[in-house]
């Protein structure tokens, strides 16, 4: 399963790179744009490319009765405390969580995902010529990559992964990038408050530099992100073999 994932991401990733090379080799940085925004259609009208990180929050606070609420969940390679209402996806495989999934309890879920260092690197060399060292520069482009940005070949790669990394976010109304830096966690929230829903995609790594995402479908909008702060607070990689649930 875990050279299933390679493989589609290698697949999507050599045909994105040639692409983007072809057309900045023969064309401006116009026409970059234009093959992109045609190719996603309309980019600059959805949010989540409009958007890129505004505010960093460093040591956020953490809601400490939460976290006694919180129930454990193992893994051969990872660990983390997680509310009970959820339906729990650890998977490599299935890309549901992206687009309009919905769980047996009325939509409610988390979905996980944990890394060695060096993933992003070794799936996409090229970036290293670009100066991109490890998971965290990885996410980072990703997340600052915006469509009327682009002038060059990394910065077109970028904003179609970012299509790619960004989940189902509801509506966007409210959407939101934050960096953060809580204990040797550091990465991005993705988040979207809503009335009646939340959803929020967290990127992040630590110290060795292994790369987590969490990402939560609040149906009920019951977590705010103190909650989910305290959440990935818990996440701990382990050795050991990723395995599918």
């Amino acid at each position: 399963m875990k050279k299933l994932l390679a493989e589609k991401y290698v697949g999507i990733g050599v045909v994105i790179i040639l692409a983007i090379i072809f057309i900045a080799k023969f064309a401006g940085s116009s026409i970059l744009r234009l093959y992109v925004e045609t190719g996603m259609g309309g980019v600059e009208r959805q949010p989540i490319f409009r958007t890129i990180p505004q505010e960093e929050l460093i040591e956020p606070s953490l809601d400490n009765a939460y976290l006694a609420e919180l129930i454990p969940y193992n893994y051969p390679d990872l660990k983390i405390l997680l509310p009970k209402k959820f339906c729990v996806i650890k998977q490599t495989q299935k890309r549901i969580y992206y687009k309009k999934w919905k769980s047996k309890d009325k939509g409610e879920a988390i979905y996980i995902l944990c890394k060695k260092p060096d993933f992003f690197i070794n799936l996409f060399p090229r970036v290293i010529k670009e100066g991109i060292r490890g998971n965290y520069a990885f996410i980072q482009s990703t997340m600052n990559a915006r469509p009327k940005e682009i002038k060059t070949a990394n910065d077109a790669f970028f904003t179609i992964m970012k299509s790619i990394f960004t989940p189902d976010m509801g509506k966007q109304d409210n959407l939101k990038i934050i960096s953060f830096i809580l204990g040797n966690k550091k990465g991005f929230i993705t988040y979207n408050l809503g009335k009646e829903d939340n959803y929020f995609d967290c990127n992040f790594t630590d110290a060795e530099g292994n790369f987590f995402k969490v990402y939560i479908k609040d149906r009920g909008a019951e977590l705010d992100l103190e909650k989910v702060f305290t959440i990935i607070s818990t996440a701990k990689k382990l050795q050991g073999e990723e395995i599918v649930h």
